[in-house]
């Protein structure tokens, strides 16, 4: 790895910028790469050997001693791995809540059924992620759903009968399900506990 690679970045105005692309606006490499690794738990020697490359070479990038060519910055990053686009555009210090204790799920189910929402909303998300809860007999209606997108969950505790197009199956703790949410489909509890239930949706029909 050298500074004579074709397509170097290079450092620009306290950023970095492609070669032949001046407008094009680059985080720092180094201070990057070394918040990356980091987050992932790696020494420089580890990344090192997963990339193929040597320890010293990992160690001058994040001294922004040397710019790595395109080639050569995807091949260490293949020792994540991680794309060159996600890893120059990737907000590693996350803006919106990661963590939510169970008080803060958003309830938006109502009588015999509870749908506790991971978030205040789902909008923006690409998923939609609830922790449900059937009392005996709750039933979401003779009236079968269907929408966009895909669904899957897992049974936690109890029992459900979910119906999904022409075939309807009895589910346990620890059994799971994954459908195409455009076929119509019913949820009904028909144990005698109730049953929880961690589900996700996408995109979001909430």
């Amino acid at each position: 790895m050298t500074k004579t690679n074709p397509r170097p970045f290079r450092r620009a105005h306290g950023g970095e910028t492609l070669s032949g692309d001046a407008d094009i606006a680059l985080p720092d490499i180094g201070q990057r790469l070394r918040e990356l690794r980091t987050m992932h738990g790696l020494s420089q020697r580890e990344l090192a050997k997963r990339a193929g490359v040597t320890n010293g070479t990992i160690s001058l990038i994040e001294q922004n001693r040397i710019s790595p060519s395109i080639g050569s910055l995807k091949k260490v990053l293949d020792g994540f791995p991680l794309s060159i686009a996600d890893f120059l555009t990737l907000d590693l210090k996350p803006r919106n809540k990661v963590f939510y204790a169970a008080k803060e799920l958003r309830e938006i189910g109502a009588g015999a059924i509870s749908f506790r929402l991971v978030g205040r909303d789902t909008q923006g998300r690409a998923i939609q992620m609830m922790h449900e809860r059937y009392q005996p007999g709750a039933d979401t209606g003779q009236d079968m759903l269907s929408h966009t997108g895909e669904e899957s969950g897992i049974v936690v505790s109890g029992l459900i009968e979910l119906t999904v197009g022409g075939e309807t199956r009895t589910l346990t703790a620890g059994d799971a399900y994954y459908f195409d949410s455009r076929l119509p489909h019913r949820w009904r509890n028909t144990g005698t506990i109730d049953c929880v239930i961690v589900s996700a949706c996408t995109p979001p029909s909430f």
